[in-house]
């Protein structure tokens, strides 16, 4: 799956003025509700709460990847902030993370879910691709970049 399948351009906010961890994922979880008619934001929000709580999803370098299963969708849905300022997730480097995917799926994904966090944890792995988002100054830029990025391609002997 691409990432391009998860997000659509209603689903990111470029320089959110956000100053926390709960606010931001209160403002994921309004965002991953956006779109779906059968879906509401406060269940969300319980369920990526309740996934943060077993452990912090902030990856490092300033970037979180907050999940949750959900039994009310049937499809995988993502969300994008980029934050004016950082803020404290609980990294495991104690950086502020200023870039934050939400990732929603459905309870009866298993593989799929660990291979959409693991293609999250490389495209937000890349510090070349994190610039890029971190210099982005616009709804559009920010879907414009996620929706562009390629894995890097191994270099031939």
């Amino acid at each position: 799956m691409d990432i391009i399948d998860l997000i659509t351009p209603g689903r990111i906010v470029c320089n959110c003025p956000v100053t926390s961890k709960k606010r931001v994922i209160e403002v994921l979880s309004e965002l991953l509700a956006t779109g779906q008619a059968d879906l509401n934001a406060r269940p969300i929000f319980d369920s990526l709460i309740g996934r943060e709580r077993l452990g912090s999803t902030g990856l490092g370098h300033g970037v979180a990847l907050p999940h949750g299963r959900f039994s009310q969708t049937q499809i995988a849905i993502g969300a994008f902030i980029k934050l004016e300022k950082g803020v404290d997730f609980d990294a495991i480097d104690r950086q502020p993370v200023d870039l934050v995917f939400g990732l929603l799926v459905p309870d009866h994904y298993t593989d799929e879910h660990l291979k959409i966090l693991a293609r999250l944890a490389e495209m937000f792995s890349d510090p070349a691709f994190c610039r890029q988002l971190r210099d982005a100054d616009s709804d559009p830029a920010l879907f414009e970049r996620l929706r562009d990025w390629q894995p890097a391609t191994a270099s031939l002997p």
